[in-house]
């Protein structure tokens, strides 16, 4: 995405943005209706019907939701136990709704941490994330290579005190590449992954290796490039003992040699930053 391009491109970065919106609404409704005893899959079920209420007829992947401990992917060794199970919500649990829907063609990949009730670690995983999404930002406007904005992000989750927990990903990523997707009037899926957008980012993978860059921002050496100029969906997850919380939104690289044009958050109007916001103005 060339500066010249990213002002033409800005319905298209409306597009994007109008998606996310409707998957964090699409998160925050649902967060409102979990109660003790609805299981994973319920609440799986439950973002799934939404979206197709309001259009949504394919997804990058389909929704997850993950409660207790597992928001913290304790014990996780294989990509199966992502997967939403018969888990139930209790008081006093954190949880993680994360979904990736696709509409109109363009795709989000969200993720939204609550908790049914008090919890302090939860609140205090929250509120530290606000650093997390600072120092990316501003070490993308760098232009260090992803690999090592990885790894700065491993040292302050440190510093906190927490476990890094994205690197329980396939492939330890902290963010991925997201792009338009063709609609089709079927929409086959592969292990819970539209296969649509999963021939996106395979192509991305393919070309990205000739050129010498990656859509998965991971911790290895193919990371290791500086970030690579279109939309990254962003997810620094934090553990501690047994819980787990994060976000995840989409990030805008251009070229432009406006440090505050090269970079940027797609949408500052998102559920957590709104509870950053509101924690400031009360202290």
């Amino acid at each position: 995405m060339t500066s010249a391009v990213a002002g033409e491109l800005s319905a298209e970065l409306r597009g994007f943005r109008e998606v996310q919106t409707l998957a964090y609404a699409c998160a925050e409704a649902v967060a409102a209706q979990l109660k003790p005893g609805v299981t994973e899959r319920e609440a799986a079920r439950m973002q799934r019907d939404w979206l197709r209420e309001r259009g949504v007829r394919d997804w990058f992947h389909l929704p997850f939701a993950w409660f207790g401990d597992r928001t913290a992917f304790v014990n996780f060794r294989i990509p199966l136990q992502f997967f939403p199970t018969n888990r139930k919500l209790e008081p006093g649990m954190p949880f993680i709704l994360d979904m990736a829907p696709v509409y109109k063609g363009f795709t989000a990949d969200i993720g939204y941490s609550g908790c049914l009730g008090l919890h302090p670690v939860h609140d205090k995983l929250l509120a530290d994330l606000e650093a997390h999404r600072e120092l990316i930002l501003r070490e993308v406007r760098e232009r260090r290579p992803l690999r090592e904005i990885y790894e700065d992000v491993d040292r302050l989750m440190v510093r906190q005190g927490y476990a890094n927990r994205h690197r329980a990903y396939p492939f330890g990523v902290i963010a991925h590449k997201v792009d338009r997707v063709k609609e089709r009037r079927l929409t086959p899926h592969l292990f819970g992954f539209g296969t649509q957008s999963l021939k996106g980012l395979a192509s991305d993978a393919i070309h990205g290796h000739r050129d010498g860059w990656s859509p998965l921002w991971s911790p290895y050496k193919f990371s290791d490039h500086p970030p690579r100029q279109g939309l990254w969906a962003v997810e620094p997850h934090l553990g501690f003992r047994g819980t787990g919380a994060k976000f995840e939104e989409i990030l805008v690289v251009t070229d432009s040699k406006d440090p505050e044009q090269s970079a940027f958050w797609l949408d500052d109007d998102l559920p957590h930053v709104r509870r950053w916001a509101e924690e400031r103005a009360a202290a």
